[in-house]
Protein backbone atom coordinates (compact mmCIF):
# COMPACT_ATOMS: atom_id res chain seq x y z
CA UNK A 1 0.00 0.00 0.00
CA UNK A 2 1.37 3.79 -0.79
CA UNK A 3 0.23 6.23 1.43
CA UNK A 4 0.47 10.18 0.35
CA UNK A 5 -0.95 13.75 1.60
CA UNK A 6 -2.29 16.73 -0.11
CA UNK A 7 -3.41 20.03 1.30
CA UNK A 8 -6.97 20.64 1.15
CA UNK A 9 -8.26 24.47 0.48
CA UNK A 10 -8.56 24.62 4.11
CA UNK A 11 -4.28 23.98 4.04
CA UNK A 12 -5.27 20.54 6.45
CA UNK A 13 -3.72 17.43 5.39
CA UNK A 14 -5.68 14.81 3.35
CA UNK A 15 -4.54 11.24 3.56
CA UNK A 16 -4.57 9.39 0.21
CA UNK A 17 -4.14 5.66 -0.02
CA UNK A 18 -3.51 3.40 -3.07
CA UNK A 19 -2.66 -0.05 -3.43
CA UNK A 20 -2.78 -0.12 -7.49
CA UNK A 21 -2.78 3.01 -10.31
CA UNK A 22 -6.19 4.07 -8.28
CA UNK A 23 -5.90 6.53 -5.26
CA UNK A 24 -8.63 7.16 -2.75
CA UNK A 25 -8.87 9.67 0.06
CA UNK A 26 -8.93 7.97 3.11
CA UNK A 27 -12.74 8.61 5.38
CA UNK A 28 -10.50 10.99 7.97
CA UNK A 29 -9.74 13.98 9.03
CA UNK A 30 -6.52 12.96 10.49
CA UNK A 31 -3.14 13.94 9.34
CA UNK A 32 -1.31 10.66 8.80
CA UNK A 33 1.05 11.81 12.19
CA UNK A 34 -2.18 11.74 13.74
CA UNK A 35 -4.04 8.84 12.51
CA UNK A 36 -0.34 7.15 13.25
CA UNK A 37 -0.07 8.01 17.02
CA UNK A 38 -3.63 7.03 16.94
CA UNK A 39 -2.85 3.81 15.51
CA UNK A 40 -0.14 2.81 17.60
CA UNK A 41 -2.46 3.72 20.73
CA UNK A 42 -4.92 1.01 19.53
CA UNK A 43 -2.00 -1.95 18.66
CA UNK A 44 -3.58 -1.52 15.24
CA UNK A 45 -1.29 -1.53 11.78
CA UNK A 46 -1.66 1.13 9.14
CA UNK A 47 -2.95 -1.06 6.54
CA UNK A 48 -6.03 -2.28 9.13
CA UNK A 49 -6.69 1.09 10.52
CA UNK A 50 -7.31 2.21 6.94
CA UNK A 51 -9.26 -0.64 5.88
CA UNK A 52 -11.58 -0.23 8.47
CA UNK A 53 -12.37 3.78 8.42
CA UNK A 54 -12.91 2.94 4.27
CA UNK A 55 -12.07 4.98 1.36
CA UNK A 56 -13.84 8.39 -0.13
CA UNK A 57 -13.14 9.47 -3.28
CA UNK A 58 -10.92 9.27 -6.41
CA UNK A 59 -8.15 11.07 -5.84
CA UNK A 60 -6.06 12.55 -9.73
CA UNK A 61 -2.39 12.26 -7.60
CA UNK A 62 -0.81 13.55 -11.27
CA UNK A 63 -3.18 16.49 -11.17
CA UNK A 64 -2.10 17.36 -7.74
CA UNK A 65 1.53 16.81 -7.79
CA UNK A 66 0.89 19.74 -10.70
CA UNK A 67 -0.40 21.59 -8.97
CA UNK A 68 1.64 21.63 -5.81
CA UNK A 69 -0.50 20.33 -3.20
CA UNK A 70 0.94 17.03 -2.79
CA UNK A 71 2.77 17.49 1.09
CA UNK A 72 5.39 15.19 2.18
CA UNK A 73 3.81 11.75 3.03
CA UNK A 74 3.69 12.70 6.85
CA UNK A 75 5.00 15.75 8.75
CA UNK A 76 5.11 17.04 12.23
CA UNK A 77 2.56 19.36 13.37
CA UNK A 78 6.06 21.09 15.39
CA UNK A 79 8.73 21.22 12.30
CA UNK A 80 11.19 21.17 15.52
CA UNK A 81 10.35 17.79 16.68
CA UNK A 82 11.12 15.97 13.06
CA UNK A 83 14.57 14.85 12.62
CA UNK A 84 16.54 14.88 9.15
CA UNK A 85 19.27 12.41 9.41
CA UNK A 86 21.64 9.84 7.27
CA UNK A 87 24.53 7.27 7.10
CA UNK A 88 26.49 7.32 4.19
CA UNK A 89 29.14 4.69 2.83
CA UNK A 90 26.49 2.16 3.28
CA UNK A 91 26.14 0.99 -0.57
CA UNK A 92 28.46 -1.34 -2.45
CA UNK A 93 30.04 1.22 -4.88
CA UNK A 94 29.33 4.01 -2.79
CA UNK A 95 33.07 3.94 -1.50
CA UNK A 96 34.46 4.96 -5.02
CA UNK A 97 32.72 7.95 -5.00
CA UNK A 98 33.83 9.44 -2.18
CA UNK A 99 37.11 8.03 -2.24
CA UNK A 100 37.58 10.05 -5.40
CA UNK A 101 36.38 12.84 -4.01
CA UNK A 102 38.82 12.33 -0.58
CA UNK A 103 41.53 10.84 -2.16
CA UNK A 104 44.80 11.74 -0.41
CA UNK A 105 48.27 12.53 -2.54
CA UNK A 106 50.12 9.96 -0.92
CA UNK A 107 48.26 7.35 -1.90
CA UNK A 108 47.24 6.45 0.78
CA UNK A 109 43.60 4.43 1.53
CA UNK A 110 41.34 6.95 2.49
CA UNK A 111 39.19 7.26 5.50
CA UNK A 112 36.21 6.57 3.53
CA UNK A 113 37.50 3.77 2.06
CA UNK A 114 38.22 2.40 5.48
CA UNK A 115 34.87 2.63 7.04
CA UNK A 116 33.43 1.24 3.99
CA UNK A 117 35.58 -2.22 4.25
CA UNK A 118 34.93 -2.03 8.07
CA UNK A 119 31.04 -1.80 6.96
CA UNK A 120 31.09 -4.91 4.22
CA UNK A 121 32.92 -7.28 6.77
CA UNK A 122 30.79 -6.04 10.10
CA UNK A 123 27.24 -4.24 8.62
CA UNK A 124 25.83 -7.27 8.42
CA UNK A 125 25.37 -8.93 12.01
CA UNK A 126 24.27 -11.88 12.86
CA UNK A 127 22.04 -13.20 15.64
CA UNK A 128 20.58 -10.06 16.28
CA UNK A 129 23.37 -8.19 17.25
CA UNK A 130 24.91 -4.73 17.02
CA UNK A 131 27.04 -4.57 13.70
CA UNK A 132 30.23 -1.96 12.76
CA UNK A 133 28.76 1.80 13.08
CA UNK A 134 28.03 4.10 9.87
CA UNK A 135 28.62 6.95 9.06
CA UNK A 136 26.12 9.02 10.14
CA UNK A 137 24.97 12.59 9.47
CA UNK A 138 22.36 15.24 10.39
CA UNK A 139 20.55 17.37 7.73
CA UNK A 140 18.48 19.54 9.91
CA UNK A 141 14.59 19.55 11.63
CA UNK A 142 10.74 19.71 9.64
CA UNK A 143 11.92 23.60 8.71
CA UNK A 144 14.50 21.89 6.00
CA UNK A 145 12.20 19.23 4.87
CA UNK A 146 11.10 20.32 0.79
CA UNK A 147 7.55 19.31 -0.44
CA UNK A 148 7.34 16.84 -3.21
CA UNK A 149 7.43 19.69 -6.53
CA UNK A 150 8.99 22.74 -4.41
CA UNK A 151 12.15 24.16 -5.07
CA UNK A 152 15.41 23.04 -3.46
CA UNK A 153 16.85 25.80 -2.45
CA UNK A 154 20.52 25.73 -2.14
CA UNK A 155 21.50 28.78 0.25
CA UNK A 156 23.64 31.69 -1.10
CA UNK A 157 27.08 30.68 1.40
CA UNK A 158 26.89 27.18 -0.78
CA UNK A 159 29.48 26.26 -3.38
CA UNK A 160 27.58 23.95 -5.20
CA UNK A 161 23.61 21.77 -5.12
CA UNK A 162 23.80 18.04 -6.04
CA UNK A 163 21.12 15.42 -5.85
CA UNK A 164 21.58 11.89 -3.84
CA UNK A 165 18.98 9.67 -4.75
CA UNK A 166 18.38 7.37 -1.70
CA UNK A 167 15.45 5.45 0.13
CA UNK A 168 14.35 7.35 3.52
CA UNK A 169 12.75 5.44 6.67
CA UNK A 170 10.22 7.06 8.56
CA UNK A 171 9.48 6.62 11.96
CA UNK A 172 7.23 8.05 14.91
CA UNK A 173 8.53 7.60 18.80
CA UNK A 174 5.57 6.14 20.28
CA UNK A 175 4.91 7.51 23.80
CA UNK A 176 6.92 4.94 25.61
CA UNK A 177 9.87 5.45 23.84
CA UNK A 178 9.83 2.52 21.07
CA UNK A 179 10.64 3.95 17.22
CA UNK A 180 8.20 2.89 15.48
CA UNK A 181 8.51 2.52 11.54
CA UNK A 182 5.59 3.72 9.55
CA UNK A 183 7.18 3.41 5.76
CA UNK A 184 9.69 4.23 3.11
CA UNK A 185 10.05 6.41 0.83
CA UNK A 186 12.59 8.29 -1.68
CA UNK A 187 14.12 11.20 -1.06
CA UNK A 188 16.64 12.97 -2.62
CA UNK A 189 19.90 13.97 -0.07
CA UNK A 190 20.75 17.37 -1.68
CA UNK A 191 23.92 18.35 -0.76
CA UNK A 192 27.18 20.44 -1.18
CA UNK A 193 29.78 18.06 -3.20
CA UNK A 194 32.14 20.67 -3.84
CA UNK A 195 32.44 21.60 -0.09
CA UNK A 196 32.90 18.04 0.45
CA UNK A 197 35.25 17.68 -1.63
CA UNK A 198 37.79 20.93 -0.63
CA UNK A 199 38.23 18.88 2.75
CA UNK A 200 36.22 15.89 4.41
CA UNK A 201 36.07 16.99 8.00
CA UNK A 202 33.31 19.55 5.84
CA UNK A 203 31.21 16.84 5.47
CA UNK A 204 29.10 17.92 8.67
CA UNK A 205 28.78 21.63 7.01
CA UNK A 206 27.94 20.01 3.21
CA UNK A 207 25.03 18.27 4.74
CA UNK A 208 23.10 21.36 6.55
CA UNK A 209 20.97 21.32 3.19
CA UNK A 210 17.29 21.44 2.62
CA UNK A 211 15.99 17.61 1.68
CA UNK A 212 12.87 16.33 -0.28
CA UNK A 213 10.36 13.38 0.32
CA UNK A 214 8.99 11.36 -1.87
CA UNK A 215 5.19 12.07 -2.55
CA UNK A 216 4.31 8.39 -1.21
CA UNK A 217 5.13 6.08 1.73
CA UNK A 218 5.45 2.49 0.86
CA UNK A 219 4.53 1.04 4.46
CA UNK A 220 5.47 -2.83 4.96
CA UNK A 221 8.08 -5.06 3.86
CA UNK A 222 10.93 -3.09 1.92
CA UNK A 223 12.15 -5.19 -1.09
CA UNK A 224 15.95 -6.56 -1.31
CA UNK A 225 16.80 -5.40 -4.42
CA UNK A 226 15.26 -1.94 -6.00
CA UNK A 227 16.31 -0.10 -9.00
CA UNK A 228 15.61 3.42 -9.67
CA UNK A 229 16.49 6.41 -12.01
CA UNK A 230 18.03 9.54 -11.01
CA UNK A 231 17.87 12.23 -13.44
CA UNK A 232 18.91 15.65 -14.01
CA UNK A 233 16.90 18.26 -16.57
CA UNK A 234 17.92 21.18 -17.80
CA UNK A 235 16.16 23.12 -20.05
CA UNK A 236 13.51 20.52 -21.23
CA UNK A 237 16.44 17.78 -21.99
CA UNK A 238 17.80 15.39 -20.07
CA UNK A 239 21.57 16.09 -18.82
CA UNK A 240 22.16 12.95 -16.47
CA UNK A 241 20.43 9.75 -16.83
CA UNK A 242 22.06 6.48 -14.45
CA UNK A 243 19.98 3.74 -12.77
CA UNK A 244 20.92 3.07 -8.76
CA UNK A 245 20.23 0.56 -7.10
CA UNK A 246 19.21 0.20 -2.94
CA UNK A 247 18.04 -2.84 -0.53
CA UNK A 248 19.94 -4.91 1.46
CA UNK A 249 21.29 -7.06 -1.55
CA UNK A 250 22.88 -3.69 -2.62
CA UNK A 251 24.07 -2.52 0.97
CA UNK A 252 26.97 -3.69 3.07
CA UNK A 253 25.24 -2.79 6.26
CA UNK A 254 21.40 -4.25 7.05
CA UNK A 255 18.84 -2.11 7.85
CA UNK A 256 18.53 -3.44 11.26
CA UNK A 257 21.79 -2.35 11.76
CA UNK A 258 21.70 1.57 11.01
CA UNK A 259 18.19 1.92 12.23
CA UNK A 260 20.24 0.88 15.92
CA UNK A 261 22.87 2.69 15.70
CA UNK A 262 20.87 6.13 14.93
CA UNK A 263 17.95 4.95 17.69
CA UNK A 264 20.73 3.70 20.24
CA UNK A 265 20.71 7.41 21.67
CA UNK A 266 17.96 8.16 24.19
CA UNK A 267 17.78 11.92 21.91
CA UNK A 268 16.31 9.96 19.36
CA UNK A 269 13.60 8.31 21.21
CA UNK A 270 11.57 11.21 22.55
CA UNK A 271 7.96 10.32 22.68
CA UNK A 272 5.83 11.95 19.62
CA UNK A 273 8.99 12.72 17.58
CA UNK A 274 9.26 11.98 13.77
CA UNK A 275 12.23 10.90 11.79
CA UNK A 276 13.21 10.78 8.34
CA UNK A 277 16.21 8.32 8.36
CA UNK A 278 18.15 8.14 4.57
CA UNK A 279 19.67 5.32 4.16
CA UNK A 280 22.75 6.25 1.65
CA UNK A 281 23.30 6.05 -2.16
CA UNK A 282 26.41 5.42 -4.90
CA UNK A 283 25.07 7.30 -7.65
CA UNK A 284 25.74 10.92 -7.94
CA UNK A 285 25.70 13.44 -11.01
CA UNK A 286 28.80 15.16 -9.21
CA UNK A 287 30.48 12.02 -9.77
CA UNK A 288 29.97 12.08 -13.48
CA UNK A 289 31.19 15.52 -13.96
CA UNK A 290 27.59 17.18 -13.84
CA UNK A 291 27.93 21.26 -12.58
CA UNK A 292 24.00 21.63 -11.80
CA UNK A 293 22.83 25.21 -12.14
CA UNK A 294 20.03 27.16 -11.32
CA UNK A 295 16.44 25.85 -13.09
CA UNK A 296 17.94 22.32 -13.19
CA UNK A 297 14.97 19.67 -12.36
CA UNK A 298 16.02 16.69 -10.63
CA UNK A 299 13.89 13.51 -10.60
CA UNK A 300 14.22 9.90 -8.78
CA UNK A 301 11.83 6.96 -9.57
CA UNK A 302 11.71 3.67 -8.29
CA UNK A 303 8.89 1.16 -9.10
CA UNK A 304 8.09 0.42 -5.36
CA UNK A 305 7.65 4.16 -4.73
CA UNK A 306 4.54 5.31 -6.71
CA UNK A 307 4.93 8.49 -7.77
CA UNK A 308 8.77 10.02 -8.97
CA UNK A 309 10.18 12.91 -7.01
CA UNK A 310 10.72 15.64 -8.79
CA UNK A 311 12.60 19.09 -7.23
CA UNK A 312 13.83 22.16 -9.20
CA UNK A 313 16.85 23.74 -7.96
CA UNK A 314 17.20 27.01 -7.29
CA UNK A 315 20.26 29.36 -6.52
CA UNK A 316 20.29 32.37 -3.59
CA UNK A 317 22.53 34.93 -5.24
CA UNK A 318 25.66 35.18 -3.49
CA UNK A 319 27.00 38.60 -2.30
CA UNK A 320 30.75 38.80 -2.71
CA UNK A 321 32.33 38.53 -0.22
CA UNK A 322 29.57 36.10 1.95
CA UNK A 323 28.51 38.55 4.51
CA UNK A 324 29.19 38.11 7.92
CA UNK A 325 25.66 36.60 10.23
CA UNK A 326 24.70 39.81 12.65
CA UNK A 327 24.62 38.98 16.53
CA UNK A 328 22.89 40.68 18.98
CA UNK A 329 23.42 41.06 22.41
CA UNK A 330 20.55 41.21 24.91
Amino acid sequence: MLLSQFSRVDGTPQIVARDGPEAYEVKTDLSLYALAMECIEMGQGLRDRIASLGMGVAVDLDALYAKRRLLPPVTHPDPAHLHLTGTGLTHLGSASTRADMHKKTTGDETDSMKMFRMGVEGGKPANGTAGVQPEWFYKGNGTVLTFPGAPLVSPDFAEDGGEEPEIAGIYLIAPDGTPVRLGWALANEFSDHVMERRNYLYLAHSKLRPAALGPELLIGDLPDHIEGTSRVYRDGKVLFEKPFLSGEANMSHSFANLEHHHFKYPLFRQPGDLHIHMFGTATLSFAEGVQTRDGDIFEIEATPFGLPLRNQLAFTPLGKPEPCTEIRSL
